[in-house]
């Protein structure tokens, strides 16, 4: 089985590349799974946005630290499936942290969890003690299981990896954005990547205008609203996976977005 993941979509210009990139990708792949985190003015996923990459070809759409951001996704995450926040938010909280999902006569266990580390707006439980209960409970209905670890810090991600070793089909990293050089498969057939980085433009900071982004850290005022469309690429990675759920093949995607878009997609909120 070959399993598509796409980086981290970054506002309109992440999903105006989604829709021009994916069709021709999507052709030799089983089952995709995009991160959606900050698909929505580049922090969070809206309710629109998350059903419009699903019709484009997405099959699952993972969060992190901004999914609930978007009240009109918040109300919404129950009756959406294919949308999943982190596993190691609390209980009370609406949504799915993972889920089986069927492709064909295959069943995909995906699951998402946020780091500790980094984060000061929202808070999980330790996702080292939850990853094993979690990995436990997918593996009774499959043995292909994909984890997306939001986190902020690399030593985090790479001492989850090594947990994650053997039992997961592949850990993906996610947040930072910025694609790192460091896939490969670890012992027992689980594929990692510190970060995928992100879908959206490259010629940007994390996906967004660079301006606004020097503005903020010289005064200390927040200012996500302002998208960047220099070189629109798609990133992301295929890993390739056995009936047993061991990854055989880790391949990154670095993929540019070759037309450029219309004024209307610059502005349109959804196509």
């Amino acid at each position: 089985m070959k399993i598509l993941y796409i980086a981290e979509i970054v506002g309109k210009a992440g999903i105006f590349t989604l829709k021009k990139v994916l069709p021709e990708i999507k052709k030799d792949v089983d089952f995709v799974i995009a991160c959606g985190d900050g698909a929505t003015n580049g922090y969070g996923l809206g309710r629109n946005h998350a059903g419009y990459i699903r019709k484009l070809g997405v099959d699952v759409i993972t969060t992190g630290d901004c999914c609930f951001y978007k009240k009109d996704l918040v109300q919404n995450m129950e009756k959406l499936p294919y949308v999943l926040r982190p596993a190691n938010i609390g209980s009370y909280a609406p949504g799915y942290g993972s889920r089986v999902y069927s492709v064909g006569t295959t069943k995909v266990g995906v699951a998402v969890l946020l780091g500790q580390s980094g984060f000061n707006r929202i808070h999980g439980d330790n996702p080292f003690v939850l990853l094993p209960i979690l990995l436990e409970r997918l593996h009774q209905e499959t043995p292909i299981v994909v984890v997306d670890f939001h986190g902020a810090t690399t030593a985090e991600k790479q001492a989850l990896f090594a947990l994650a070793a053997g039992k997961a089909s592949a850990v993906i990293g996610s947040h930072g954005r910025v694609q790192t050089a460091d896939a490969r498969i670890l012992a027992g057939g689980t594929a990692v990547l510190t970060d995928a980085g992100r879908t959206g433009s490259l010629d940007s900071v994390g996906g967004t205008e660079i301006s606004s982004r020097i503005r903020e850290y010289q005064t200390g005022v927040p200012d996500w609203s302002r998208d960047a469309w220099d070189r629109p690429q798609l990133q992301g990675l295929i890993v390739e996976v056995n009936p047993e759920g061991k990854a055989e093949k880790i391949e990154p995607l670095r993929i540019d977005c070759k037309e450029l878009p219309h004024e209307r997609d610059r502005h349109d909120s959804e196509d």
